[in-house]
């Protein structure tokens, strides 16, 4: 189990590059598979799930060559298989793509019930509702969802919930039904329009990706392609509350600054300085922060993967703020740790208040999912004293060099690494 050592009281400053996006990437090389054709990928994150999928794609007999740390060439001509391994299937949720990816394939896909982030509840019943109206026969039994089907055909598929992984899941098997999907109350994210260019760079013909109806007109082949994932507004998110939370000055640079509106806007509101170029956002906090009101909504609202990381902030905000999580259920499970080092938060149904202005002090505090660690990370940032966090892995899940790019920033902070019980310091 590794841990990550974190001095307080250092501002950030300088420029961090951000990487490709991780939600976007996770459902790209899934798709890859639907292709008998040559796919050449760039702007992959380094992150524990992109090496999870890539060697889950390799078991199912996919060519992969590596071009560099962020780009490789993949050859699916030769797929043999359509049942992933448990054993890396249940490391991360997004491999319920492979079902949508590999019915478009062979008309078949036997994937264990996915794994990831415990953020509570996260039901696939519409991935499933969706593949049952293009004609997919389904079983679950013994922690395997069994999908088969002669032959898709389009449907009218209303979600009954916003949700972006069924929006991407439905949107992969359409691609590959006769006629014509029309898919309504779809997810607006762009990682959703990120998927839908790269399908429709393999020749399928995806229309109105990006708003709440997407129109699929099934194609019979897949072909090469090449494609350049889009940058991860969550990474960006993430460094840009870093810095207003250590009073820093930092430039986030290969951004589109459009995906992050709904997060500047509230930085902006807390009196942060945030300016806008074409491809970077430059942040600087000069004075106290004021608190703010937080609601969680699919895109175009305030993404709900940075909700832990605007309560660490709002730790420092003189005054009450209330932070409304109003996507996931179990996305709350940071307070405990975030109260360790001194944090006053209230916890009630769906809603968080934070009475902010006390200095947060250094403890020994856990990740408790992917975006809590950053969080804590963050809070560690802010605080007296080192902070030792435990469980970092869950960070390595979506944050490429997390330390490293911290650092480059001015940060203190190194990781322990374990190695059959023994704890590794590496060096700084």
């Amino acid at each position: 189990m590794d841990t990550i050592v974190i001095g307080g009281g250092n501002k950030l400053h300088g420029k961090v590059r951000i990487s490709g996006a991780k939600n976007a990437a996770v459902a790209i090389l899934p798709a890859a598979l639907m292709s008998t054709g040559k796919i050449s990928l760039s702007n992959l994150p380094d992150i524990n799930d992109v090496r999870t999928l890539i060697a889950i794609l390799e078991n199912l007999g996919v060519a992969i060559r590596r071009r560099g740390r962020n780009a490789v060439e993949l050859n699916p001509s030769r797929l043999r298989g359509y049942s992933p391994p448990y054993e890396l299937v249940k490391k991360m949720r997004a491999s319920y793509y492979l079902m949508g990816s590999l019915l478009a394939r062979f008309g078949r896909a036997e994937v264990p019930i996915p794994g990831g982030c415990d953020l509570g509840p996260r039901p696939i019943d519409q991935h499933l509702k969706g593949f049952a109206a293009l004609g997919v026969d389904i079983e679950i039994e013994h922690g395997l969802i069994k999908l088969a089907v002669a032959k898709m055909r389009g449907a009218h598929i209303y979600l009954d919930v916003v949700s972006v992984g069924a929006t991407i899941n439905l949107m992969l098997a359409a691609a590959a039904a006769e006629g014509r999907t029309v898919l309504e109350n779809a997810a607006k994210e762009p990682e959703i329009v990120d998927v839908a260019n790269f399908l429709n760079a393999m020749g399928a013909s995806i229309k109105g990706a990006g708003t709440d109806v997407i129109r699929i007109d099934g194609v019979s082949q897949f072909g090469s392609a090449e494609h350049m994932v889009i940058p991860d507004r969550i990474e960006a998110g993430t460094y840009m509350m870093a810095a207003a939370a250590t009073g820093g000055e930092i430039v986030v640079e290969d951004v589109i600054p459009k995906h992050l509106e709904a997060v500047t806007a509230k930085l902006r509101e807390m009196g942060v300085t945030v300016d806008v170029e074409p491809e970077r956002i430059w942040v600087k906090r000069t004075d106290h922060l004021l608190p703010s009101d937080i609601k969680t909504f699919p895109y175009p609202g305030f993404p709900t993967d940075l909700q832990p990381l605007s309560m660490a902030l709002l730790t420092a905000a003189e005054g009450t703020s209330i932070i409304t999580e109003n996507v996931f259920d179990g996305r709350f499970r940071h307070v405990d740790e975030l109260k360790r080092m001194g944090a006053q938060i209230k916890v009630e149904g769906r809603t968080a208040v934070v009475e902010g202005g006390q200095p947060l002090s250094a403890a020994p505090v856990a990740a408790t999912d992917l975006r809590a660690g950053a969080a804590l990370v963050v809070a560690g940032l802010m605080a007296r004293g080192e902070t030792v966090l435990s469980e970092a892995e869950h960070i390595d899940r979506g944050y490429e060099q997390f330390e490293e790019k911290l650092r480059g920033l001015g940060a203190s902070i190194k990781r322990v690494r374990s190695r059959g019980g023994i704890m590794v310091r590496k060096p700084l």
